[in-house]
């Protein structure tokens, strides 16, 4: 967190386990990642990672404080219901939680959900066409991609199981005219799967600039090819790989998440 801007909770770290510790410098990183690609959304969006252990715990963003500014020691604990479980000075968005406890509750292998509301994520949500296949990252990303429509501000928990039924058994959504959406089994692999996604709709959108009837769509051929390529199991090997890469960036850029 920037000096000065919020007060740190510095017995955190003498109050949890060492995994627990772990998990929230994990968790602070890819708060820090999506302010430093610019893919923050002021104090809005979330991303939630669940605590190493028994209990159905998580750990998510306290409202009000920047992406730029998370810290270990800033994260709220809650539970499934969202109740904090933990003592905080800091508050979060129930609506945000909506989302990620239902993916939570349903997917075990969804240790971290990652949610965002960039340009070219919204605007590709909000495309007939969804994700399209004209560029490698799209061709990555589209077989592990699935797609649930828009019900208004996530407060209502009927919601949760429409939502958990469209991802089924996916790593990636397009929130229609909403956002993004990514899980993984660490914070590594969700960031990995959310960067593959936000760069093929960035990269949709650049393309479309220059007139969707010029567009030149991927051979079928190609298609299958990289679908087969693109496996769960690489997906979770290139997150490990980038992801020391992503922290030494970090540790030049914005340091101090692990506080």
């Amino acid at each position: 967190m920037a000096d000065g801007a919020h007060p740190i909770v510095s017995t955190v770290q003498s109050q949890v386990s060492p995994e627990e510790w772990q998990a929230r410098i994990d968790l602070a990183a890819v708060y820090r990642l999506v302010a430093l690609q610019g893919w923050d959304d002021a104090i809005f969006t979330h991303v939630s990672l669940r605590v190493p252990g028994p209990e159905h715990h998580f750990l998510i963003n306290p409202y009000g404080v920047f992406f730029e500014e998370m810290t270990a020691s800033a994260l709220l604990k809650v539970d499934l219901e969202g109740e904090v479980v933990m003592e905080s000075p800091y508050f979060f968005n129930r609506a945000g939680f909506t989302i990620h406890s239902a993916i939570h509750a349903a997917r075990e292998d969804a240790h971290c959900v990652l949610h965002l509301h960039t340009d070219a994520g919204v605007g590709v949500s909000a495309q007939a066409g969804g994700l399209l296949p004209i560029s490698q990252n799209s061709l990555i990303a589209i077989p592990h991609l699935a797609y649930h429509d828009y019900e208004g501000i996530a407060l209502n928990l009927d919601e949760r199981e429409r939502l958990v039924a469209d991802l089924g058994d996916k790593t990636l959504m397009l929130l229609r005219n909403h956002g993004t959406l990514a899980v993984g089994g660490s914070a590594a692999e969700a960031w990995n799967n959310m960067f593959f996604l936000e760069r093929a709709c960035a990269q949709q959108v650049a393309a479309l600039s220059g007139g969707a009837d010029r567009i030149h769509f991927a051979p079928q051929g190609s298609v299958d090819v990289v679908a087969s390529q693109a496996t769960r199991a690489g997906q979770t090997w290139v997150g490990n790989l980038a992801w020391a890469g992503w922290l030494r960036k970090l540790d030049r850029h914005l340091p101090g998440y692990a506080s």
